[in-house]
């Protein structure tokens, strides 16, 4: 009889066993699967909400990626240990190179801008929005009589990354530093008005109402005076204005700005991507 029970108790004790492994099987099988369909259905709703957000706003990121990475240093001695000074090779037209009309910048300055405002006080209601942009070590401020120095922050580090490329660039060629000089910044409803009565050419619907856009003389530059404050005489304004369409188009290229060669205001108008 202890013979039949110790039989009996080992049948019953491998049952429970195997009963027990096939359950945990079963169970594990059910939540892999469960899993995984739990990922593919996020997957697929951060595929869906990636192809359904705004072209201008996905652009936007990528730019905010590039705008903040670490700067390279910029190399002036070549291996031998001799100064680099490349070559002023300019573009190979500005109005090619540099095609974007009011309608293509219009729709990111909307997106990514402030909403357009009336007057002056209404603009300076939305501060909490803009950056002040004034004179520093990269770019200088025209006399603004049509538009005051605010920027969406945006504009404003691609405004200064413009200027810093800039003394870079002339830096590389063994030409003295110069700040180039922003004749524009952002404009009220107001101002739009009055300059469009000088100006019957200034666009009603301006990609400056909503800060994210600015405008660079290629005329004008500012000589950076020497370490003891001696004034520097300008370089060939043409040269300048050669090296600044080089950066410009390099940055254009990788997708930070749109760029408008203006002729008649000479000047590169430009908006933040």
């Amino acid at each position: 009889m202890k013979s039949n029970k110790r039989i009996f108790k080992r049948r019953y004790f491998l049952v429970f066993f195997f009963c027990a492994v096939l359950v945990l099987y079963i169970l594990k099988n059910c939540y892999d699967n469960s899993s995984e369909t739990s990922q593919m259905l996020v997957e697929q709703k951060q595929q869906t909400a990636v192809s359904s957000k705004d072209t201008v706003l996905w652009h936007a990121q990528m730019v905010d990626s590039i705008m903040h990475a670490p700067r390279k240093a910029v190399c002036l001695i070549d291996k031998e240990g001799k100064p680099v000074k490349n070559r002023v090779t300019s573009v190979s037209d500005f109005k090619t190179c540099f095609p974007d009309v009011n309608p293509i910048q219009l729709a990111t300055a909307e997106k990514l801008g402030i909403n357009t405002t009336q007057d002056r006080d209404e603009a300076h209601s939305q501060k909490s929005a803009l950056v002040y942009v004034g004179d520093n070590p990269y770019f200088t401020l025209a006399d603004l009589t049509h538009s005051i120095p605010y920027l969406v922050p945006r504009a404003s580090l691609l405004l200064e990354h413009i200027g810093r490329a800039f003394i870079d660039s002339l830096s590389t060629k063994g030409l003295p530093f110069h700040k180039i000089k922003v004749t524009s910044v952002l404009r009220t409803q107001q101002d739009v008005q009055r300059l469009r009565r000088h100006n019957k050419n200034a666009t009603e619907n301006s990609c400056h109402l909503y800060g994210t856009t600015f405008d660079i003389s290629y005329n004008e530059f500012e000589p950076v005076n020497g370490m003891d404050g001696t004034p520097k005489p300008m370089s060939n304004p043409v040269v300048m204005k050669s090296i600044l369409a080089e950066v410009l188009e390099d940055l254009r290229e990788q997708g930070l700005c749109y760029v408008k060669y203006e002729y008649k205001q000479s000047c590169f108008h430009i908006t933040a991507r």
